[in-house]
């Protein structure tokens, strides 16, 4: 999952964009709202984390912005100011779910789950493609009932095609929606990336899943072009 975080301090900004990496999110940081407009325009992300007290253009003032030009991504407010009347006024102009700081990092990525888990995304926990199985919100993921083990990385790389099922993916939007903009799209990660998943959830089972389109991409499915 790609993620857009706004946040003016640094100390701030570092420690959640760390966290975010670690926990398998691709994230992208902005240090003011005019910045954060520009990323959020030209990219596609699966969710904004915003601070309201930003230089430029305010985090409301951004949200209210991206709202009116028809941008639907979630967005969780993130900031000092936890009155009552800011939490309304927040929500009020488009908001999605809002979280006073000081914070603990484990919430801060519990809600971003629950707010990745709702619609247009994905209500349930539980992604399934023929009998592999992923739990979005215990991170748990299963073949036939056989527990597979995977690196933050290759989790958020298979959420991905789970929740794109039988569509083929091309490495621009595998680049997009699982890598910042620091990534090298002509390099071999993301080849080398689909191989570790390929050991990891088809090695010792007799139909594969992930499947190479050549010269377009990849894609994850239970069904062969017979089925």
């Amino acid at each position: 999952m790609r993620v857009l975080l706004v946040e003016d301090e640094p100390g701030i900004a570092q420690f959640i964009s760390q966290g975010l990496n670690e926990a398998g999110y691709a994230t992208d940081v902005a240090t003011d709202g005019e910045e954060g407009l520009n990323y959020a325009l030209v990219a596609e992300y699966d969710i904004i984390i915003l601070d309201i007290m930003l230089p430029k253009i305010d985090g409301l003032q951004l949200l209210r912005k991206l709202r009116t030009q028809g941008l639907k991504t979630p967005v969780l407010l993130l900031t000092a100011r936890d009155a009552i009347e800011d939490r309304v006024q927040g929500l009020d102009a488009g908001a999605d779910d809002y979280l006073s700081k000081p914070f603990a990092l484990s919430e801060l990525l519990a809600r971003l789950r629950a707010l990745l888990r709702r619609p247009p995304m994905q209500q349930d926990t539980v992604l399934r493609v023929g009998d592999l199985e992923m739990d979005v919100a215990t991170r748990e993921v299963r073949r036939a009932g056989k527990s597979i083990n995977l690196s933050p990385r290759e989790f958020t790389l298979l959420e991905y095609f789970m929740r794109h099922p039988r569509q083929v993916l091309t490495r621009s939007q595998i680049t997009e929606h699982t890598w910042n903009f620091d990534f090298y799209e002509n390099s071999n990660v993301i080849d080398v990336y689909i191989g570790y998943l390929r050991r990891k959830i088809d090695h010792g089972f007799d139909k594969p899943l992930l499947h190479t389109v050549r010269g377009v991409g990849y894609c994850l499915s239970a069904h062969t072009a017979n089925d």
